[in-house]
């Protein structure tokens, strides 16, 4: 199973640098037979990283006591496969313990014959999982013993921590038996490492919460306010013109009203509209963010299923990023923006914790590529619709929301626009003011945030807007599905 699971992944078509393993389970009670108890879990441990960890990649793996000839077989193996390799047992590691890492650097070429060894070791390990018999021995002794350099490491590591492990636990033997006794040099070894770590002598305090208007002030550093209380130009028939450049453009699916979202750290995240007269206000929701962070969200409301089953969960649908986590990102290209919201949710995101409200970002699609947009529109009943289908839109995660309307953001800077090449095939950037054209992206047509913030438009799709087949009405002065997707093919190059 192990073997199938993967060759099935896309982690071993892509290997990795580094594969840190720090697996283990409860022995209690039967902690003198660690080492026996987890021989199968080290070894598949072994097994994944020789299958998962590209050439020249490292790893590393806590191990437990090394002293049967089944777990020094396995280093051995591991001693064959890489460049070098240490057994390691860190300061904070608690010395009366058995633990101990073993830390692998560069991994060699052909080693596949190891790794199928292992396969086949560990299906014979299962073989005999009820039975009496085991496998005790994966690489002879006399192969062991005849690796002198090996040898004499395994025995003196082993004899080393075998060394701090009977001393701690013979002290802390003496501190049980006798409640009276101190050790007063641990203040003293305590002063000595944290000057040698240049550690300030101070006890750690909380960072002090931060009042979200000022730290939001502290944050767009001296930009001009006004610029978030910009709301889009409405797409109808008198504006259609303005989306004429079709390549500068991507769209999003709107759920609700855009917000921006300021994280002063873990649960202290606060809302604004954008308008100079509204105070931050506390979020209702449970999600936690980094200090220092700033974007343009929407709260929307998720669905999942349909009828008297349907469940609905808030989400946060990023829209842009303005600060991530102190990190000011506005001047950086739109995609580039996404790209790192995408990141950042990765990295926030707790799919362990069910209770949290998830961040998600939004679907990101090229303007002459409309069209992907309206087949994931369909007619669904919602709960509080009383029976009659409201239009929904389908994420990637199967969940689905009522839309409200498609921003339309400008990514390339004026005077600067894309165009198509048709004898080269190719898209460039063309300078309507210098009649300059170039391949390469040129910094000054970036679009910074402010810009794709005040120049961007939205579609409303509202009473009289027929962006799906099934409906039926049509207000002649609004804009519909036909009427967009024409203008767009029209002036697509």
């Amino acid at each position: 199973a192990i073997q199938n699971t993967l060759l099935d992944r896309q982690i071993c078509r892509n290997p990795n640098h580094i594969i840190c393993a720090l697996q283990g389970f409860s022995v209690e009670g039967q902690e003198n037979l660690q080492e026996i108890l987890s021989k199968q879990l080290m070894l598949c441990q072994f097994l994944t990283a020789l299958s998962i960890v590209r050439t020249g990649g490292h790893f590393v793996c806590k191990t437990f006591d090394l002293f049967t000839p089944f777990s020094v077989g396995l280093i051995y193996l591991l001693y064959c496969c890489f460049e070098r390799i240490c057994i390691f047992k860190p300061v904070t590691s608690r010395p009366a313990n058995s633990e101990r890492y073993v830390v692998c650097k560069g991994l060699k070429l052909g080693i596949d014959d190891v790794r199928d060894y292992l396969f086949t070791v560990n299906i014979r390990l299962n073989q005999l999982r009820n039975s009496d018999v085991d496998v005790n021995l994966i690489v002879p002794l006399n192969v062991i013993k005849g690796d002198q350099d090996f040898y004499d490491y395994i025995v003196q590591s082993n004899e080393n921590h075998c060394k701090v492990q009977i001393k701690a636990l013979a002290k802390i033997r003496a501190f049980v038996q006798d409640t009276t006794l101190i050790e007063p040099r641990q203040a003293e070894i305590r002063k000595e490492c944290l000057q040698l770590w240049g550690i300030p002598d101070q006890a750690r305090i909380a960072p002090s919460s931060s009042d979200p208007k000022s730290k939001f002030f502290e944050l767009i550093q001296g930009t001009d306010i006004d610029t978030f209380s910009y709301k889009p130009t409405p797409l109808n028939p008198n504006t259609l013109e303005k989306i004429r450049q079709v390549l500068d453009y991507r769209c999003m699916v709107s759920g609700s009203e855009q917000k921006f979202l300021l994280g002063l750290g873990k649960s202290q995240i606060y809302t604004w509209d954008g308008r100079q007269s509204d105070r931050w206000t506390k979020l209702d929701l449970k999600t936690e963010l980094p200090r220092d962070t700033l974007l343009s969200v929407e709260i929307v409301h998720e669905l999942k299923g349909e009828g008297k089953a349907q469940r609905k969960i808030s989400a946060i649908h990023i829209l842009d990023v303005l600060v991530l986590n102190g990190n000011d990102v506005r001047n950086q290209h739109f995609n580039q923006r996404i790209q790192l919201a995408e990141k950042f949710v990765k990295a926030v995101s707790k799919p362990s914790r069910p209770d949290m409200n998830p961040i998600r970002v939004k679907e990101v699609y090229r303007l002459e590529e409309m069209e992907k947009i309206f087949v994931r529109l369909e007619m669904k009943i919602i709960k509080s619709s009383g029976g009659i289908p409201r239009l929904s839109y389908t994420g990637r995660d199967d969940r689905h929301f009522v839309p409200t309307g498609l921003y339309i953001v400008r990514t390339v800077n004026d005077p600067w626009t894309m165009a198509y090449s048709k004898t080269f095939k190719r898209k460039f950037f063309f300078n309507k003011m210098t009649k300059q054209s170039t391949y390469d992206l040129p910094s000054e047509a970036i679009a910074p945030f402010h810009v794709c913030h005040y120049s961007r438009l939205f579609w409303e799709w509202g009473d009289g807007v027929k962006v799906h087949d099934s409906q039926k009405r049509k207000d002649q002065e609004k804009l519909s599905k036909e009427d967009v997707l024409s203008f767009i093919q029209a002036h697509n190059p």
